[in-house]
């Protein structure tokens, strides 16, 4: 039973991609919760084992249950392209109390016993107080699960933000949709967005837009079904998750790194989707300045082109870089 997001003739015209700190948070919780999701992600759970034992996730596993509403005022669409998670935790706080109780009783519904559960019966008591401690949970688990990693994570999200912008402009919105994900499904004569997921919901988006949010932790899903006053969103699975916790000097050729020297090298090879200074400089635990010299280099080398994204400027390998990192053979 798929979603349905019917297009108006202005809502083309106010797609946009964001990305989401506040919804990688949501969904590394559920992570832990779905063995199913795990695969890729190993590397990760082992790095935050001790921390994420340290804080008790309960109540926010609790609404979210395998198939069904979660609340949408926990991570909402983002305020902006880039937006903080202080920031958008800052505006969960100040969601309306009654909203609150609509969204926790639908939630807790949808999992037989959950609202007659000391916690659901809490949360159904107090919507106002059980806001805010659900938003320190919240922070907390940002802290524990996803702030160590956040460049890292950030870089492949922007990257998947580039790639599928230049996508739009090549080939239209018909070519985009069809290429995020395998359930998208757009429809020209009805001008509907059809999600194949699980449950029924229908939405016009009446010249709001629609905002496609590019995840980490949803593989292999994508999700939808945000309500009004919520801005209708489509969340899927970034562009190369496979390769997201592999070590770059891994992956570098010792032929290469004696051309290039083994720091330059790595610099190059890190370097399989577009990232910025700091992400490269996080993940290859070197120091931004160097990282920064030896980008420098490569790009007046003609290996490297740059562009701004946002606040940052992103690199990626140019045809010859692309030749270098991937044609050298290992040394016998």
């Amino acid at each position: 039973m798929p979603y349905h997001l019917h297009f108006g003739e202005a809502d083309p015209l106010r797609i946009r991609f964001a990305i989401s700190p506040l919804w990688e948070t949501h969904c590394a919780v559920r992570v832990l919760a779905r063995p199913r999701q795990q695969g890729y992600h190993l590397p990760w759970l082992r790095r935050i084992a001790e921390a994420a034992a340290g804080v008790d996730l309960g109540p926010l596993q609790l609404l979210m249950p395998l198939h069904g509403h979660s609340p949408d005022f926990l991570y909402p669409p983002p305020i902006g392209p880039t937006a903080t998670f202080e920031r958008e935790i800052a505006a969960v706080r100040e969601t309306d109390p009654a909203l609150v109780l609509d969204d926790v009783r639908r939630a807790l519904a949808e999992t037989p016993g959950a609202a007659d559960s000391a916690e659901g019966r809490r949360m159904l008591g107090d919507p106002a107080g059980s806001l805010q401690r659900l938003a320190d949970l919240l922070e907390r688990a940002w802290e524990a699960l996803v702030e160590p990693e956040w460049p890292r994570l950030r870089a492949l999200l922007e990257a998947d933000v580039a790639y599928h912008s230049r996508r739009l402009a090549e080939g239209g919105l018909e070519r985009l949709l069809s290429e995020l994900h395998p359930a998208f499904g757009w429809s020209e004569e009805s001008s509907t967005l059809t999600v194949d997921y699980h449950g029924e919901h229908v939405r016009a988006l009446d010249g709001q837009g629609l905002v496609l949010l590019p995840s980490v932790f949803t593989w292999p899903d994508v999700v939808s079904g945000f309500d009004p006053p919520w801005q209708p969103t489509v969340a899927y699975p970034a562009r190369g998750i496979g390769a997201l916790w592999t070590e770059a000097r891994d992956r570098t050729p010792d032929a290469l790194a004696r051309l290039l020297g083994r720091a330059r090298a790595d610099v190059l090879c890190a370097l399989e989707e577009p990232a910025g200074t700091t992400a490269l400089a996080h993940r290859l635990g070197l120091a931004p300045s160097s990282v920064s010299a030896h980008l420098s280099v490569l790009r007046a080398a003609g290996l490297l082109a740059s562009r701004r994204y946002g606040h940052q400027v992103l690199y990626e390998r140019t045809p010859l870089g692309i030749a270098l990192a991937v044609s050298q053979p290992e040394a016998d």
